[in-house]
Formats: structure tokens, sequence, C-alpha cells
């Protein structure tokens, strides 16, 4: 019998992270087992060190104490960065050259969730890797015990400077509000707020894993309300939220109208490719038709990819590609910077833009093209079932000769626009969003969705409230 084994929930094991509610699918019997598991896994490569951070999740000191102690036992020389943005441990990576690195990190998740996210070497740790690791849990294949290191470091003042240098908006006072919902950015947001020309003010800037003001997710739209308030009652030029973690962006223009993930990426992509002519942007499957053709339209090769931050990190690697992102609010620059989802550094970009720019950001997002859309719609869907239904519906959808692209789940074009149904990587939900060139079309899109839907015995999902233009 091996002397350490170890087996995790099933539900645990995502496709490009391990997560679950703390208590009940996730421990700190489990944080051990991920700290034994990966330390044995960068040992057999040669590696000593790794670097861990954690959120400001209740649950998360816990974890990452096991999670140390488990890497330690594998003879693991560990960096502690302590409470902070899931980006500055991937900084924390590259400024010290280590062999990997984990982050204690329920993200966007609810408050009782919680989770690790990983990278081996400068790579995303995720798919059949995690499912490995839980494979060598279960089996005990750890190298023999012995017995590593660890010290804390304050990071926090290099990862600041290097967000900063990359500023190059010049010395023009913008208005900037900013909220990083008691998320772990926290307090890297009032670092950089107070370095950056212009006048700031940051709402919600005590990091507390209570959430108390409003859920970290800047996607949906009741906890950008906030900040929309703020940006009105300051005048400000622009608002930028981040989710739990700050690897994700939220944006408002100064009139409070909600920049949508992939309308974001569309200004981003037009600056970065005044730089890098004919470079690859990478966009996920849920994003707009608009953004594509603007890509295209600004001189870039657009590329439609899978949903995940681990899956686009490396079809960027793979591409070469300058820029990336995600109607979640992950965007990924290797222009100037590491490649990686990093809500911060995406905001001095963003800024250095505004600031240049002889138009306001509503202009800019006014003068897109004009689809009409609905909201992500996510709705329940057990976790053994979400798939099978996908496929479920990708069958019937191919019998029927339809227009399919099935690079993530189905995104099926038809002459009014598209509609996309994809599992959630994250939970036990669907995912559901349609894009017509009209109010008329996008009714037909939502009953193709309606209509695939119940044909696997699900109930459609609720289609109410207000359909998002753009």
């Amino acid at each position: 019998m091996p002397s350490f084994s170890h087996r995790f929930d099933p539900t645990s094991l995502r496709e490009y992270d391990i997560r679950g509610v703390v208590g009940k699918t996730l421990s700190g019997e489990d944080a051990f087992a991920i700290g034994r598991v990966f330390g044995s896994i960068v040992s057999r490569k040669g590696g000593t060190k790794v670097a861990v951070g954690y959120d400001g999740r209740l649950s998360s000191p816990m974890l990452e104490e096991r999670l140390v102690a488990g890497l330690m036992a594998s003879g693991m020389e560990v960096i502690r960065i302590g409470c902070g943005p899931t980006p500055m441990l991937y900084f924390a990576a590259y400024h010290f050259g280590t062999d990997g690195a984990v982050m204690v990190t329920g993200s966007h998740n609810p408050p009782d969730y919680n989770g690790f996210k990983s990278m081996i070497g400068k790579k995303p740790f995720f798919g059949a890797d995690i499912q490995t690791l839980g494979q060598m849990a279960a089996g005990g294949d750890v190298v023999e015990e012995k017995q590593g290191s660890s010290r804390t470091v304050d990071i926090a003042e290099d990862y600041v400077a290097r967000l900063l240098q990359d500023y190059d908006g010049g010395d023009r006072q913008l208005t900037v509000v900013w909220d990083p919902g008691n998320g772990s950015g926290a307090e890297i947001t009032k670092m950089l707020a107070g370095r950056l020309p212009g006048r700031h003010v940051v709402i919600n800037g005590e990091i507390d894993g209570n959430f108390p003001a409003h859920h970290p997710d800047p996607t949906v739209a009741k906890n950008l309300e906030q900040i929309i308030a703020e940006v009105a009652r300051q005048g400000a030029d622009l608002g930028i939220a981040f989710d739990g973690d700050a690897d994700r962006i939220g944006v408002v223009d100064n009139e409070g109208n909600i920049l949508f993930g992939d309308q974001l990426l569309v200004v981003l992509a037009r600056d970065v490719l005044k730089s890098k002519p004919g470079g690859t942007i990478i966009a996920d499957v849920k994003a707009s038709q608009v953004l594509f053709d603007e890509v295209a339209k600004a001189g870039g090769v657009p590329l439609m990819w899978k949903t995940g931050h681990s899956l686009i990190k490396s079809k960027m690697a793979e591409t070469g590609a300058p820029l990336a992102g995600e109607m979640s609010g992950h965007i990924f620059f290797a222009d100037k910077w590491y490649g990686f989802d990093d809500a911060p550094y995406s905001a001095v970009r963003l800024l250095g833009i505004v600031a240049r720019m002889s138009e306001t950001l509503s202009q800019v997002r006014d003068a897109m093209p004009k689809v009409i859309n609905t909201p992500e719609l996510r709705f329940n869907c057990a976790e053994e079932r979400k798939f099978v239904v996908v496929q479920e519906v990708k069958d019937r959808l191919a019998a029927e000769g339809a227009k399919v692209q099935d690079v993530d789940g189905v995104r099926v074009l038809t002459e009014d626009g598209w509609w996309l149904l994809r599992a959630s990587n994250t939970q036990a939900v669907l995912v559901a969003r349609a894009e017509a060139k009209s109010a008329e079309g996008l009714e037909r899109l939502k009953a193709g969705i309606a209509r695939q839907l119940e044909a696997s015995g699900l109930a459609a999902p609720d289609f109410s409230g207000e359909n998002a233009g753009h």
C-alpha cells in the first residue's frame, strides 16, 4: 500500500482548474494532496521551485497552508506571495523563474466555493493534466517524501511597477472609477490608482471574502450598477471593475454603458494592430460576429476558439497571437506582456488608449456596428448531463444539415445571425447566447435554442429581460 493516497470529489476536477464547495466537495486534505502530487510532477520534470498565492476568500488561508505543506512534503522550495490577484501570481512565476505556480482562488464563484489554478513551467496546467493529477493522487503515485522549504515575499511593488511601465497615455488627466469588488485585487487597485495620472476613485476597495457590496462578477449587469452610478456622480471618463481574483475585467463608458468583453477587445485590438499589423486576434465562441469583422477591418486575422482561460493561453502560444479575449472579461496580452489574463494590466492598456483618443469611449462604442443579442444565459443542468445535452443537440443539427461551428459546443449560423449552446467548464450549467440583425430574427434564434433544449428534455432558458444591443 502506498503511504499516500487521496481521492478527490470527481466534480472538483474541472477542465482548466480544480474547484468545489468548501466543506462539501473541497477540503484541506484536497489542498494537501494537490500540493503533494503537483510537487511530485514538478520534481519529476527536474524542477524545485513553486510560487503560491491566494485570494481573499475566508477559506483561502487554510487551503493555502495545506497546499504549501503538500508541496514541501514533495521537496519543493515554495515562494509564497500571500493574498493578491491571480495575475500577480502568474507574474511572480516569471519574475522568480519558478518551475510551477498554484493560485488558491474561487474566482467569481459564490463565497462558499474555492479552488486552484495552476501553471507548470510557463504553461497552463489543465485538461488531461488535472485528470492525471487525480489519478496519481488515487494511486499514491508521488515522489518520496522529503522536506522542502517556504519563504514569504512581497511582490506587489514589483508587479505594480511593471504594470505602470506600459501605460502610454501621457499625462492626460482622466477621471476613472475603479471597483475591485472587495476581491483580492483591491490592494493592487489602490496602488495603481494612486500612481496613474488623473483623478481616481476606488469603491469596494477592501478585501472581504463575504463580498458585502455585490457578487464579484463584472459580466453580470446587476453587479455593475454601483460603478455605473459612481461614474455618473464623478463625471468620469470610464469605470473599471474586476472579478474576485482580478483576472477578469468589466468596463463601463462615460455614459454608464457596459462595454461587453468583445466590444472591449475591439478597442484593444485596433490599438495593438497598429504596431502588429496582420496579427492574429483570438476570441472565444461567445463573441459577437462584429468583433471578428472589426478585427479583419483593422488588418488583423480573427480566430474563433474555445472558451476557457487555459485553452486560450495555449492557443495564443501556438499561434503567436499578440492579443486574445473572452466575453467573460478574460483579456490576454502577449504584446509587451506575458500572454496571461491580467485585468489590472488590461486596465492600464485601456486607460492609455482612452487618454490618447480624441473622442469619448461612448462615442467609440456607439460607432460600432449594431446587432441585437441576448446576454449570456446560464441555466442549471446536472454536471453529468450538461456535455451529453450538447452532444445530443450537435447530433440533431448534423442530421438537419444545419451550418454549425463546433469548436466549443455548437454555434449555429442562420440567415438571421447565430445562436450558441455550450456546457460551462466551471459550473453545472449550460450557456446559451444568440445574436441577430433584427428583433424578429432574434426571436427566431431563441426559438431554435428552446426547440433543441426541449428535444433533450430540458426547459427552455428564461429569455425575459432586455436584449443587449451591441
